[in-house]
């Protein structure tokens, strides 16, 4: 019987028994999460400071809401990676009990935030009772205009993305005091891995004598 280098977990997605980071499809779609999260809010503040009649309003709110929708499935995607086929690797064995539990409910909470500033923001748009522009798809009215629920679901949108900033800010912040102060390998984890470099070899079969 072969042993192999590598384990299998029940999936059948291979690992290996001591790497100390994340599969390569979390990392992927972690860094995919980050990029969304990014052209949302930036999307949105561009367009707060324009006049929001122009046509480029409408579309920066256009790509603000298409992200949106596509940050809830890829979000949704990674917990369903993570629930059945994800590695996971433990926190530092030096890292103490309180410092990984808060490490998990900010984690929870963003999964939860990441769900719902988009479903608030579609329930937003849609209360509204009007066509819903997403970039190059249009979406008809669904339903009657609610101007009394919009505006609680508006309020709902604000509140959840403003949780949702101070939530990425903690995270990263956590991240880089781990990286530059207790100097382990935490933020390492959810970092793509970089080729090694192989050292240059003298090639072979030259005659070195003048």
């Amino acid at each position: 019987m072969t042993t192999l280098s590598k384990a299998e977990n029940e999936t059948g997605v291979r690992i290996d028994p001591q790497d100390d980071r994340f599969d390569r499809t979390s990392i992927i779609l972690h860094w995919v999460t980050v990029l969304l999260i990014t052209v949302q809010f930036g999307s949105i503040w561009a367009r707060e400071t324009i006049s929001h009649q122009s046509g480029l309003a409408a579309l920066l709110l256009s790509l603000h809401r298409a992200m949106g929708l596509l940050t809830w499935a890829v979000v949704a995607a990674r917990l369903i990676w993570r629930r059945y086929f994800a590695h996971v690797p433990d926190f530092p064995t030096n890292m103490p009990i309180v410092q990984q539990l808060v490490a998990k409910a900010n984690e929870h909470s963003l999964y939860i935030m990441l769900l719902a500033v988009p479903a608030t923001g579609l329930a937003r748009a849609l209360l509204r009772g009007r066509p819903l522009d997403l970039l190059i798809w249009q979406v008809p009215a669904l339903m009657n205009p609610h101007p009394a629920m919009q505006s609680v679901f508006a309020e709902a949108h604000e509140a959840a993305a403003t949780v949702l900033m101070i939530l990425i800010g903690l995270h990263v912040g956590a991240a880089l005091f781990h990286h530059a102060i207790l100097r382990d390998d935490v933020l390492q984890r959810m970092t793509p891995e970089m080729p090694s470099r192989k050292p240059l070899m003298p090639a072979s079969g030259i005659d070195k004598r003048e």
